[in-house]
């Protein structure tokens, strides 16, 4: 082994990792030794005195105020006009091919109670169709809308990034061109115990996390995604989670609005339901945007009302992005990106005092994660576009209740309906006005209302019974 990585191990206080090398293969060592070569061992010590040893403190700026947003309906003709450009510079952009998409994909369905990428998780109200399904199909829509391919970045995780491309590869990447799909794989964080020491999950292997969404930046650079972007003209990324088959994968609107007021990262917003809803509250320190967690936003702050009686912090966060590639060029250049980390007290199955697997039944250590919503701050420039959360957003994050795979299917066949509705169709209504019927609509024939209207043109639906399951 390297006396110099050596060194560095015991210099960061972590040198117990060392104490079953001898007991490895040849192959078995050669690996472990290339995991830690990995590890930025200088930041190591700090890292445990600031996340670990201590809980981190949440300090709220003092001079804290409501980030400004455009609405969601233009107040006055100058807005109205503004828009009208919006649209049209978005699709401008995306007929020039200068727009890919980046979906962040790296989670389990674990609490889906699924095996396997939540990516290949079946939504689809009628067809089971997966939430990889839906996004490809709304990509292929829109590169044969705008006449333009519209590439797909799609960040994995270590865990799942074998049975992802297993997945597309199965599926013959939903009808995309193979070359039009990028996989990566963010970054990992050694995982520590509450002591400060990293954690073993085997004689040779550290307990390793993936590194947050936040992590995306860096990956893009270091996989070769942001090379790719580079040479294909591709000037701006559509950001979005795979949780939510709802999101609009590229919107002419938002993208041009980034790109008019000179963006480097954009946003979309949703205007809470109420004061401790669970998303970010968009927020503003020193000419700078932020994000406020919902958790660490003081009561009074969350609570504040507008003259009108509306929530001053009304701004919250679906995770709904556009960033600049330039701006990620920067954040990235030399190889490295310090966004904040942020801590979370975890069950970690790793090696115990005697060098056998424990898997502990409460919390027993720290994962540190970054999130991309701290690189705002960064940013000269953040535009922030309120959201229809009827539109863009229906998370899949639980079996059932709320943020559920069951509330998400509602929402996709009530998005349907609606379209339906706008296009004559006649649709049936519950006494509490919800659809009296499962409606799926394939997303590779339609991106927006006036593709829903096209397509209510050629079917010649007039009608949809109540009870049906109908597929379009």
């Amino acid at each position: 082994m390297d006396e110099n990585l050596k060194k560095m191990i015991s210099d960061a206080g972590q040198e117990h990792l060392l104490c079953y090398i001898d007991e490895l293969s040849a192959e078995e060592k050669r690996v472990f030794i290339e995991q830690l070569a990995a590890v930025d061992w200088q930041q190591i010590p700090q890292l445990a005195a600031d996340y670990v040893l201590k809980r981190p403190e949440i300090s709220i700026p003092a001079d804290l105020t409501p980030a400004q947003f455009f609405p969601l309906t233009p107040a006055d003709s100058a807005t109205a006009e503004l828009y009208a450009a919006a649209d049209a510079k978005g699709a401008e952009l995306l007929r020039a091919g200068k727009v890919c998409c980046l979906t962040v994909a790296g989670g389990q369905g674990t609490r889906l109670g699924f095996d396997g990428p939540k990516g290949t998780y079946p939504i689809g109200p009628v067809t089971d169709r997966s939430l990889f399904a839906y996004f490809a199909g709304a990509i292929a829509r829109a590169s044969e809308k705008y006449g333009k391919t519209v590439c797909w970045y799609i960040m994995t995780s270590p865990i799942n990034r074998a049975a992802t491309e297993a997945f597309f590869k199965e599926k013959n990447y939903f009808g995309l061109p193979q070359e039009s799909v990028f996989f990566f794989t963010q970054g990992t964080m050694p995982a520590f115990g509450t002591d400060g020491k990293l954690l073993l999950s085997s004689k040779g292997t550290l307990a390793l996390s993936p590194d947050g969404h936040g992590g995306t930046l860096l990956a893009l650079r270091k996989s070769g995604a942001l090379d790719k972007m580079i040479a294909d003209g591709c000037e701006y990324i559509s950001y979005f989670q795979v949780d939510n088959p709802l999101v609009p994968v590229v919107s002419p609107r938002f993208i041009g609005l980034h790109a008019l007021e000179n963006s480097e990262m954009s946003a979309i917003m949703l205007s809470k339901t109420n004061s401790k809803e669970k998303l970010g509250n968009f927020c503003v320190s020193n000419g700078r945007t932020m994000i406020i967690e919902y958790s660490d936003l003081p009561d009074e702050l969350a609570e504040k009302r507008n003259a009108d009686g509306t929530l001053a912090f009304v701004a919250g966060s679906p995770a709904i992005h556009v960033l600049s590639r330039k701006f990620v060029e920067k954040l990235t250049s030399g190889g490295t990106l310090r966004l904040p980390w942020h801590r979370a007290d975890k069950k970690i199955a790793c090696l115990n005092e005697n060098g056998e697997l424990f898997t502990p039944s409460e919390p027993n250590g720290v994962k540190l994660e970054s999130f991309i919503f701290d690189a705002l701050p960064l940013a000269e420039k953040v535009m922030i576009l309120e959201g229809d959360r009827a539109e863009v957003f229906a998370p899949t994050k639980n079996a059932t209740g709320v943020d559920s795979a069951e509330s998400c299917r509602e929402m996709l066949t009530a998005r349907n309906a609606r379209q339906l509705k706008l296009a004559g169709v006649d649709i049936p209504y519950t006494a509490d006005g919800k659809v009296d019927a499962v409606i799926e609509i394939d997303p590779a024939k339609v991106l927006d209302d006036e593709d829903a209207a096209a397509l209510v043109e050629r079917t010649g639906l007039k009608k949809v019974e109540p009870g049906e399951r109908i597929v379009l």
